[in-house]
């Protein structure tokens, strides 16, 4: 990530420490899957002593729990990933501990492992010490506004039109985005959003993520399995991209993920 995508983000902190007042600040770092949002996070933090930083990727529900929501609402929350699948109230009170952390203050982080798609066990977990300066958390969809019924009633993939036909599990995830994560957005005093260049770019991106994860190249069918992973979140990622969402600053990114314009949101 480069130094444009880092001062974008310098100056979201600046708009949130201004708006929290004497409270420590909170800041959203949103964007599709693949674009960057954790690694920029993370360089943040490492240059920036007490920025305390975890994921909404670090909130998943245990596999065990979606399975439940698989048989007792739709099968397709079987996949983490969409509002509906997260622990939100580990988020908030996440947010909690660290916002009424005192100097010498220990506060456990969430954590969840992809791989076997469950939470880190509790002994793992990292901690952060100390009183913040200020808060990160990034996640694909922070910010991301709910649609309207119109909107809902056309599927924009396959998945949707075969598996979600009579469109229960996108209407569920609606309501939880304008229910539950609306009221956890409100907590982000300020939003920097990474724009991908076309919502094509972003399968590409993920297959490098999976790279990373499982430390080989990808064949055939893990690409099959990353591109139906991504229907997942193509309505919401696409919405995004469209404007359905809460942003301070936007960066647009190339597909190499390089900063090519950095746009002020007018309030």
């Amino acid at each position: 990530m480069n130094a444009d995508a880092l001062s974008a983000l310098d100056q979201v902190v600046a708009i949130a420490r201004e708006r929290a007042g004497g409270r420590v600040p909170v800041v959203g770092v949103a964007g599709p899957q693949g674009s960057g949002k954790t690694t920029l996070v993370a360089a943040y933090a490492a240059a920036h002593r007490g920025a305390a930083h975890f994921s909404i990727d670090d909130v998943y529900l245990p596999a065990s729990y979606r399975r439940l929501l698989a048989q007792s609402v739709h099968p397709l929350f079987a996949t983490r990933g969409p509002p509906g699948t997260h622990n939100l109230l580990q988020l908030n009170e996440t947010l909690d501990e660290l916002l009424e952390a005192a100097v010498g203050a220990q506060s456990f982080l969430p954590a969840f492992d992809k791989v076997t798609d469950n939470p880190v066990h509790a002994t793992r977990r990292p901690v952060f010490r100390g009183k913040p300066s200020v808060i990160l958390l990034d996640g694909w969809c922070l910010g991301a506004a709910p649609q309207t019924p119109e909107q809902l009633a056309i599927p924009v993939n396959d998945l949707e039109a075969k598996e979600d036909a009579d469109s229960v599990w996108r209407r569920e995830i609606n309501e939880n985005l304008a229910g539950a994560y609306q009221h956890t957005f409100t907590r982000l005093d300020a939003v920097l959003y990474l724009r991908a260049p076309s919502f094509e770019i972003v399968q590409d991106w993920r297959c490098e993520q999976e790279e990373g994860l499982l430390g080989r190249a990808l064949n055939d069918a893990d690409r099959q399995r990353v591109s139906r992973f991504i229907a997942h979140f193509e309505r919401i990622t696409r919405h995004m991209m469209a404007g359905g969402r809460r942003a301070d600053i936007e960066v647009q990114l190339d597909a190499r993920r390089n900063v090519t314009e950095v746009r002020h949101i007018a309030a």
